[in-house]
Order: structure tokens, then sequence, then C-alpha cells
């Protein structure tokens, strides 16, 4: 049986800053890891742990920061959670302010934006592929007129009217379903 104690402030936000920064896909990951820590070292019990779950899952914001919160709160009254926010969004917040710099200076290197550019219009060579590879049945078939005649409707309605490619694709799939079906070698 662990027996339970407190940790110092400064364990506190070491083991927070660990737990919470070494995670990737959201908060119930670093609190698992925070439950683990804390109930081996003695620093929670479970019944603490299902109260700080519970309430951060209940109050509005980010749920690890909240548990981070709760508990400093248990461990250290107002300091601990100074500590446990601190060392639980401080690490991350630095990596992505380093990140953003980082991004904008690339953003202004000559090489980068072509290079951005390049990727731009591939994708966009993609897309006209995958859209000529699915109408050309139609288009060179025996629906030729039906086809183009589709085609040139949708691209009325969104280049004329300002529509949204959804509200098109909706409009194309209510008028596909009232279509007849094609006929085998048509």
């Amino acid at each position: 049986m662990v027996k339970f104690s407190r940790p110092t402030l400064a364990a506190l936000g070491w083991r927070i800053a660990a737990d919470v920064n070494r995670t990737v896909g959201g908060g119930l990951a670093s609190i698992e890891l925070m439950r683990q820590a804390f109930s081996r070292t003695g620093w929670l019990r479970d019944a603490d742990h299902a109260l700080l779950v519970a309430v951060s899952r209940f109050t509005p914001g980010t749920n690890v920061l909240a548990y981070c919160a709760g508990v400093g709160w248990m461990a250290h009254g107002a300091a601990g959670v100074a500590v446990a926010l601190v060392a639980s969004s401080l690490p991350s917040a630095v990596l992505i302010t380093l990140a953003s710099a980082i991004v904008v200076r690339l953003a202004s290197s000559p090489v980068v934006r072509l290079v951005l550019a390049a990727a731009t219009l591939l994708a966009a060579g993609l897309v006209l592929w995958s859209a000529w590879a699915l109408l050309r049945p139609h288009v060179l078939g025996s629906r030729r007129l039906w086809a183009s005649s589709t085609v040139l409707v949708a691209l009325a309605l969104f280049l004329g009217l300002g529509w949204t490619p959804v509200r098109v694709l909706l409009v194309a799939a209510v008028w596909g379903a009232f279509l007849p079906p094609r006929e085998n070698g048509s």
C-alpha cells in the first residue's frame, strides 16, 4: 500500500510539465500519465483522481488545465494552482511561439514560396485530373449531352450564382436521384 504524501511545489511542477508536455492527442492521455505518476508516488488517491476528472470534464475549457489546477489546489492551494498551470502550459506555449516564428521566416523565403506555389499547382492538377477521370465515361459516352449540360449547370450555379460547392453537390445528388437508371451497355 502506497503512503499518501504531499509533493513539494518544485516536484509538482516538474511532474506536471513532464506528463502534460510529452503527450499528443488530447488531455486525457496527459491526465492518465499524471494519474499513474501521482498514484505511484502517493500524491493522489483514486477517489481524488475521480473527483478531479469529473470536475475537469464538467468545467468549460481545456480539461487537462482544469485537472492540473485541481491537482495543484489539492497539493498546495493557490500556489499549487499557479505552479500547475505554468508547468502545464508554458513549455508548449514557448514551443508554439518558436514554431510560429520559424514558419513566418520560412514563408518569406522565395524558395519556400516557389515550392508552395508548385505544390498548389500540383494539387489543383490532381483534382482536375481526378474530375476528368470521373467525367470522361459520361462526357464521351452515350449520355454526352446530359453530362455536358450537367457540368455546365453546376459551373453556372457555382460561378454564376456564387453557390458553395456543398450546395452544388447537394443539388446534383437530388438531380441524380430522380434520373432513370443507366441501361447496361449504353
